[in-house]
């Protein structure tokens, strides 16, 4: 069981099931470069994730809930849950098209697994709801969801607790990534972006300073 304190965001597993790389760039050197990508996905949460709880054809819906399980280590917010029968329904917003990976479908099935710790009912299915084509698609979360979720639970725990950041490697998924241009995945393999900016940085002012007529 994990302390309040040590609680690490689920949209974090989200990121790491993606990119490990990915993951310690924002997660550990709060590096950030906002492309269309994320700005529409975030904007797509803000409409969905706000509003007023309500009751529609028998079925709660609350948006905006507040999430947490101690036995993962976990935090977060759920865009929006449906209460059929007091059944959690969880539903995650997502811009674009579904994926091929399971990237989304590991953050959500942690939020279904947040749910079942908080609430001690059983939550077996939910749903991603994508901007293109605007329609929800179906996730059964079955055991091999659940393990593949717990399992990147512990290792971002391990981590994040050794504040590593990964290796460069170039894969086509990279194209997409709103950090290509800080993780510089083409490069020879840089390791931690801050260390390789402030090298940068070091080298340049080194230059200017050994000649200085040089930029005259």
């Amino acid at each position: 069981m994990y302390a309040e304190t040590d609680l690490l965001p689920i949209s974090a597993l989200q990121h790491l099931a993606f990119c490990e790389r990915q993951w310690a760039l924002i997660h550990l050197e709060q590096q950030w470069s906002e492309n269309r990508l994320p700005a529409e996905g975030r904007k797509l949460h803000e409409r969905s994730d706000h509003g007023e709880p309500e009751t529609r054809e028998g079925v709660r819906i609350t948006r905006g809930l507040h999430l947490r399980s101690l036995r993962l280590g976990l935090t977060g917010k759920a865009d929006v849950i449906e209460f059929r029968k007091q059944c959690p329904f969880p539903i995650e917003y997502k811009r674009g098209r579904p994926k091929s990976g399971r990237y989304d479908e590991i953050q959500l099935c942690a939020q279904a697994l947040c749910l079942e710790e908080m609430l001690g009912v059983a939550v077996p299915e939910g749903a991603l709801f994508y901007g293109q084509p605007r329609r929800r698609t179906a996730v059964a979360f079955d055991p091999e969801l659940r393990q593949e979720t717990e399992r990147l639970a512990a290792r971002l725990h391990f981590l994040s607790a050794a504040r590593i950041t990964p290796r460069a490697k170039y894969q086509k998924k990279c194209d997409s990534c709103s950090l290509y241009s800080v993780c510089l995945p083409k490069s020879t393999g840089t390791g931690s972006a801050q260390r390789y900016l402030k090298r940068e940085v070091a080298a340049a002012l080194s230059e200017n300073t050994e000649d200085p007529e040089k930029h005259a």
